[in-house]
Parts: structure tokens; C-alpha cells; sequence
């Protein structure tokens, strides 16, 4: 397999959810296919809301982190660009559709529903043992020089 789109692009990041350097984050790797991005995740112990089940926040961040590089990456393409630029959230929302059992690999896929040169819209669906569990909607724009976030995948 290819390198992620974290460790290729931001090495350093410290985000939470993608971050490769951030030893105690969720550490995420986003991979290309045909229709945007997918990733795998196996959840610890520590992420359970309660006994056998992912904790609603930890599905929150997997979602978010993963439709933030399907954007930035969609937006690298369309600007014909060597680098992704730094996407930020804008919006999102998630719907948790039934518990999200801990035991098992989950699997996110995303697309893109609306692109422009500096935002994208995005899907992002989260499935365990063929089962949708969650699905989220965000909007993630690209940021200027002089945002807080500028440089952070740097």
C-alpha cells in the first residue's frame, strides 16, 4: 500500500485525530480510491463510551480528520498542485445511526458532493462489519496566510 495522505503531506501534524506525530492521538491514515478517500481504524479499549461500544466523540474526530484530508486533497487536484494547502473545518455534522462496536475494524469512505478552489463539501460514511454506523457532512476551507492553522502540516 502507498503512504497515507498524513504521512506523505504533514509528517509533523500533532492534530489529535491525524496527526503522525501525536503519539497519544488517533493517528488516522487517509489512502485514495476511486471515488476520494478511505481509511481503516481499530479501536482501543479507551475509546468506548461504555462496554463494547465506540465512543460518539472518537467517531467525531475519525469523521472530521478524514473529510478534512478528502477536501484538501480534492482541492490539491483541482489546482493541478504538488501539495495539498492547509484545509481547515468549517462545518460539520454527524449521524450516529446505531452503536458503533468496539471488536471490530471500521471502515470510512468519503467524497466529494460540492468542490471549489478553496472549499470542499464532503460525505463521509463510517461502517463496521458491513453496517453503516455513522455518516457525516462537513465543509472544509483552505486558509490564508495569517490563519493560526497556516503551516501546520508543514
Amino acid at each position: 500500500m502507498s503512504e497515507s495522505m498524513q504521512d506523505l503531506y504533514a509528517p509533523s501534524s500533532i492534530c489529535f485525530g491525524c496527526g503522525p506525530a501525536n503519539t497519544d492521538g488517533l493517528r488516522i491514515k487517509s489512502f485514495r480510491d476511486k471515488e476520494g478517500l478511505q481509511m481503516v481504524f481499530q479501536p482501543q479499549k479507551h475509546h468506548q463510551a461504555f462496554p463494547g461500544v465506540i465512543n460518539g466523540g472518537i467517531i467525531g474526530a475519525l469523521l472530521d480528520c478524514h473529510g478534512n484530508w478528502t477536501a484538501a486533497i480534492a482541492i490539491m487536484d483541482r489546482l493541478v498542485l504538488e501539495q495539498p494547502l492547509c484545509t481547515v473545518t468549517a462545518q460539520y455534522e454527524v449521524k450516529l445511526r446505531r452503536p458503533t462496536p468496539f471488536g471490530t475494524t471500521l471502515d470510512v469512505r468519503s467524497r466529494i458532493l460540492a468542490l471549489e478552489n478553496d472549499r470542499a463539501e464532503v460525505i463521509i460514511e463510517l461502517q463496521a462489519n458491513g453496517e453503516t454506523c455513522a455518516v457525516g457532512r462537513g465543509l472544509f476551507v483552505a486558509v490564508k496566510e495569517g490563519h493560526p492553522a497556516w503551516h501546520r502540516w508543514g
